[in-house]
C-alpha cells in the first residue's frame, strides 16, 4: 500500500532526480498510518469541545473494531500480573552520549525496564546500550524510518500491555524528578485508580554554553525558566497500558477507561496548554537545548515526528535561564 502511495504522489513531478529524491524520503514513511490518521482528523474535527475532540481523534486513529478487538484482549486476560511496576520507553537517534546519565537516574527513582526504539543512529548507541541489554535492563529495537515517533510509542503498547503496570513515555532530554516523594513508584501508587497521569515540564536552558563539555547533563545545566512559564506547560504522560488505546500525540494518550490526572491527583478537564504548570509534586526536566553546539547536533539529527528540521528559533523559545537551581 506504501509503495502505491508513494507513486501517486510522486506521480506529476516532471524531474526525475526530484522524483527519485522525494520517493526515497515519502518510502521511509507510513503512509498509510498517515492517511488514518488524516481521516481521524477530519471527522473527530467537527467536535467541538478540545478534551473530547483529542479523545476522539485518538479511538479513530486507533481504529473502533480494533478497539473493540483490544477490550476483549485485556478482559481475557486481565488476572496476568505484570512483571514490572514502572517501565520507560523512548525513541532516540544518536543519543549515545546521553544514555548512561538517563538510564541511571531513573532506574536509582524505581524504572525497572527500558524500551528504547533506535530510530537509525549512526552513532555508538548500539554499543552503549549492549550492557544494558545482556542485563535485561533494556529492550532495543532497531526502528527505521521517518515520522516514527507515534508508531514507536504505539507499537510498545501494543507488545507491553501486559508486561508492565505502567509505563512513562520520555525523551532523552527529559528527566523525571519526583518531589515530594523517594521514588517514581512511591509517587504512582496514588495514582492507581487512573489510566494516565500528565507530568509538566521545567525547561532548563544553556546558561550561556556555547559548546559541549564533559560532565553530566543535569550538573552542566543548572538555570531553568520560571515555573510559571508557557513552555512548562507541556506536559509528558506516564500510562497504565490496559487502560488506553494509543497515542494523540507526544503528549497525552486516548484512554480505553479511566481517566487522567494531574499530579494533585485532579481529574484532567482541560487540554494540557489551557492549564497553569503544576511542578511541587514531580516535574519533567526538560535539557531540550543543552549548549549550542549541542542545539544543532541535535536539529541535524532530523526529528522523530516531523519531517522538517528544527527551526532555529527553537533555541531562542526554549534557552530559558530565568533562575539558577540551588
Amino acid at each position: 500500500m506504501n509503495k502505491t502511495i508513494v507513486a501517486i504522489l510522486t506521480a506529476f513531478i516532471p524531474n526525475k532526480k526530484s522524483k527519485e529524491a522525494w520517493k526515497h524520503k515519502l518510502t521511509k514513511i507510513d503512509l498509510g498510518s498517515m492517511v488514518n490518521k488524516g481521516i481521524a482528523e477530519l471527522i473527530a474535527g467537527v467536535i467541538p469541545h478540545k478534551m473530547t475532540r483529542n479523545q476522539w481523534r485518538g479511538i479513530l486513529r486507533y481504529g473502533v473494531f480494533k478497539g473493540l478487538r483490544l477490550r476483549y484482549f485485556l478482559k481475557k486476560h486481565k488476572y496476568i500480573t505484570p512483571e514490572h511496576y514502572l517501565s520507560i520507553c523512548a525513541i532516540a537517534k544518536n543519543e549515545g552520549p546521553y544514555f548512561e546519565e538517563w538510564i541511571t537516574w531513573h532506574r536509582n527513582l524505581g524504572v525497572e525496564k527500558f524500551y528504547i526504539y533506535d530510530n537509525e543512529s549512526t552513532d555508538n548507541t548500539k554499543e552503549v546500550l549492549e550492557p544494558y541489554i545482556k542485563a535485561g535492563l533494556v529492550e532495543y529495537t532497531f526502528w527505521p524510518g521517518m515520522k516514527q515517533q507515534l508508531m514507536t510509542y504505539d507499537h510498545c503498547l501494543e507488545k507491553h500491555r501486559l508486561h508492565t503496570r505502567w509505563i512513562a513515555v520520555i525523551d532523552l532530554d527529559e528527566f523525571i524528578v519526583p518531589i515530594k516523594d523517594k521514588s517514581i513508584p512511591d509517587f504512582l501508587k496514588r495514582f492507581e485508580e487512573f489510566a494516565a497521569v500528565e507530568i509538566n515540564w521545567l525547561v532548563y536552558g544553556s546558561g550561556g554554553a556555547k559548546y559541549k563539555e564533559k560532565g553530566k547533563v543535569m550538573e552542566r545545566f543548572k538555570k531553568h525558566s520560571r515555573p510559571e512559564e508557557w513552555a512548562n506547560r507541556h506536559v509528558k504522560s506516564i500510562v497504565d497500558p490496559r487502560r488506553v488505546f494509543s497515542f494523540i500525540g507526544c503528549h497525552e494518550v486516548a484512554r480505553s477507561s479511566g481517566k487522567t490526572a494531574d499530579p494533585h491527583g485532579n481529574v484532567v478537564t482541560q487540554h494540557f496548554r489551557d492549564r497553569e504548570p503544576q511542578q511541587d509534586v514531580i516535574r519533567i526536566n526538560h535539557y531540550a537545548v543543552k549548549s549550542y553546539e549541542e542545539f544543532l547536533q541535535k536539529r541535524s539529527r532530523g526529528r522523530a515526528r516531523a519531517l522538517e528540521q528544527r527551526d532555529l528559533g527553537y533555541f531562542d523559545w526554549l534557552d530559558l535561564n530565568d533562575i539558577t537551581e540551588e
